[in-house]
């Protein structure tokens, strides 16, 4: 009788246990954790973490709490698509925050979200092949597209008072998509591009391709390419053969790791161009009130307002939808983040949860803006303009 009672008193036990478990939500992280962006990475899991901890601590996902479930990319198309598997067959995950390069954002959308029915939302991702990506409302993003990156960064080369350039960008969704915007812009402008080279990742040296981008006068070197691979490489050899003294960036080529490889003052005159959040904008200060009480500091790093929003917004949607159905989520994403509704911002959970409990529609504006998608899931945006600052970046203006 007494090991009876013991065995259904521990049978009630796993069952409880199983239950609770069951009450959870996963929620897909899919980020390129090694590979090239791999020094941006660090606070951007924290963004995510942190969204998700204010999620729990403020009463949970649904029924449970909300269980972030990361995949690496590795920075690779291959590895983007083992990764979106496991995420997709193996966690089941009912929607993805990621990934967050072009090329593994595509790839993983193309190869197992779309098939699957999964949303995927990216923070970061710009190629502007995913305008037109035949993807069943599934895949967004909420950063502007290189298109309008492209063009600001010729405004802003142009109104540096720099007349001819030489480009070279890397063969891979975001260096393609950015780097044709961007020599299209600039000449129709007047600007003047007297070299152009496309080039590989992951060599050794590019000594050769630079020796091809030295021909013509430039006044300046326009990179677009990772900092972690070939355009740091690039923006190195470049001023240890004292082939270029300044140079023009996009937001790959804004990393810490490119100041700490060639020093703050061989990058005194150069600037770059960044996906940025609004000036003066409240939520914004909220967030980063928040990521540095939680962290110490890393508010400022790039990416971090973005990797924060889209989290929080793939849990907003599982909310609206009441369930972690993947078939509801595309639906609910665009309600939760579009107007009309009552204001809700980073942080304000238990203000969401209770809205949506009674029945009301919500309207987030985040730390990097609000996010109103159109057809193609893309968004308006801003784009920075920033120079070095000792060992990190100071944005000095933005484009709307």
């Amino acid at each position: 009788m007494r090991k009876s009672i013991m065995l259904v008193a521990a049978s009630a036990l796993l069952c409880s246990s199983a239950l609770a478990q069951a009450a959870d939500t996963k929620v897909g992280i899919l980020m390129d954790i090694t590979g090239p962006i791999a020094n941006f990475i660090p606070p951007l899991q924290n963004a995510a973490n942190l969204a998700v901890k204010q999620v729990n601590d403020q009463g949970g996902l649904l029924d449970g709490n909300a269980v972030a479930v990361y995949g690496d990319t590795t920075g690779t198309s291959q590895g983007a698509v083992d990764a979106a598997q496991k995420l997709a067959n193996v966690e089941n995950v009912p929607i993805v925050m990621g990934a967050l390069m072009s090329g593994t954002t595509i790839a993983a959308a193309e190869a197992v979200f779309i098939p699957t029915g999964i949303v995927q939302l990216s923070p970061t991702a710009t190629s502007p092949a995913m305008t037109d990506m035949k993807d069943n409302d599934l895949v967004y993003r909420i950063v502007p597209s290189d298109n309008f990156q492209g063009d600001v960064l010729a405004k802003m080369v142009l109104d540096e008072g720099i007349n001819k350039v030489a480009v070279t960008y890397v063969n891979n969704d975001y260096g393609v998509g950015i780097g044709q915007t961007f020599m299209d812009a600039y000449r129709a402008a007047g600007g003047e591009v007297v070299a152009e080279v496309k080039h590989e990742e992951k060599k050794d040296s590019y000594r050769s391709e630079l020796a091809s981008l030295t021909q013509g006068g430039a006044e300046a070197l326009v990179v677009v390419a990772y900092a972690g691979d070939s355009g740091g490489k690039i923006v190195k050899q470049a001023i240890e053969g004292g082939l270029f003294t300044r140079f023009v960036g996009t937001d790959g080529l804004r990393d810490d790791l490119l100041i700490q490889n060639v020093g703050a003052e061989a990058l005194k005159t150069s600037f770059f161009s960044s996906p940025t959040s609004p000036a003066d904008n409240p939520a914004q200060t909220t967030l980063h009130a928040a990521f540095n009480a939680e962290y110490g500091e890393g508010a400022d790093k790039a990416f971090v307002d973005q990797t924060y929003d889209a989290t929080f917004l793939t849990m907003l949607a599982i909310e609206k939808a009441g369930s972690a159905d993947r078939a509801k989520l595309a639906a609910a994403l665009r309600e939760v983040a579009s107007a009309p509704g009552e204001k809700v911002g980073p942080g304000e959970w238990s203000k969401a949860k209770q809205l949506i409990s009674e029945g009301k529609d919500i309207d987030y504006d985040g730390a990097g803006g609000t996010y109103e998608f159109d057809a193609n899931g893309d968004v308006r945006g801003y784009v920075g303009k920033f120079v070095v600052d000792g060992s990190s970046y100071k944005q000095i203006a933005v484009f709307e």
